[in-house]
């Protein structure tokens, strides 16, 4: 499942890298994503976003049992931490491949939208002067401005995105410490049990060693 959900995040982290330069795959891109809003495909998105999100909030409620236990207990055995690793490791990814998903979503609509007032601005601007030039250049100016507050939004989605990308590194990278803090916790599992068990051995042998002689004074 870890496998699953870095292969998703890693793939939403290269479309969004598309979508912000102008390349031939940015045209590629976008024509894959208006065929994905249209029909079926924005209520199956919405179902996948949907059983992620219960699945996230499934994580973090065992989380929180598992810290709440270890309030109670005062302490927290092998097998607690393992889990509560896990559940944490899945939370994070989770929450970052619906981040990275919104954050798609977002791009996608702006970058639309910009295309769509260039072209009415570029359609205005072909008119001749029968249409108008004052009304004409009113319009022209109302276009200006509007792609500009879209290219100021955009740009400031672009700082969120970068600032996020940054977070999921050093998440992953706490996620990669985690996971080798958890290996050790097993290791450190299975040499307790197998101290145990041969403790429980000893006692055994240690028990069965007066029977013996016991047996032996009695013949």
């Amino acid at each position: 499942m870890f496998q699953l959900l870095f292969m998703v995040i890693f793939s939403e982290m290269a479309v969004i890298m598309v979508l912000s330069f102008k390349t031939p795959l940015r045209k590629l891109t976008l024509m894959v994503l208006d065929r994905v809003k249209r029909g079926q495909g924005p209520l199956m998105v919405k179902t996948v976003a949907a059983t992620i999100a219960v699945v996230m909030i499934s994580s973090v409620y065992s989380m929180v049992k598992i810290q709440k236990r270890w309030i109670d207990d005062g302490s927290a055995n092998p097998t607690e931490q393992i889990l509560m690793v896990k559940h944490l490791l899945e939370a994070t990814l989770m929450g970052g491949v619906l981040f990275l998903a919104l954050m798609i979503d977002r791009l996608h609509h702006y970058i639309r939208e910009l295309r769509i007032r260039r072209k009415s601005m570029e359609a205005i601007k072909k008119q001749g002067p029968e249409d108008g030039k004052s009304s004409g250049s009113d319009k022209v100016k109302a276009l200006e401005g509007e792609v500009t507050t879209l290219q100021a939004k955009l740009k400031q989605l672009e700082s969120d995105l970068e600032t996020k990308t940054k977070e999921m590194d050093a998440a992953e990278a706490n996620a990669v410490a985690l996971r080798k803090q958890s290996e050790g916790f097993l290791l450190e599992y299975d040499r307790l049990l197998e101290e145990n068990q041969n403790l429980r051995n000893q006692l055994e042998s240690l028990e069965q060693s007066p029977s013996r002689s016991g047996n032996k004074k009695n013949t």
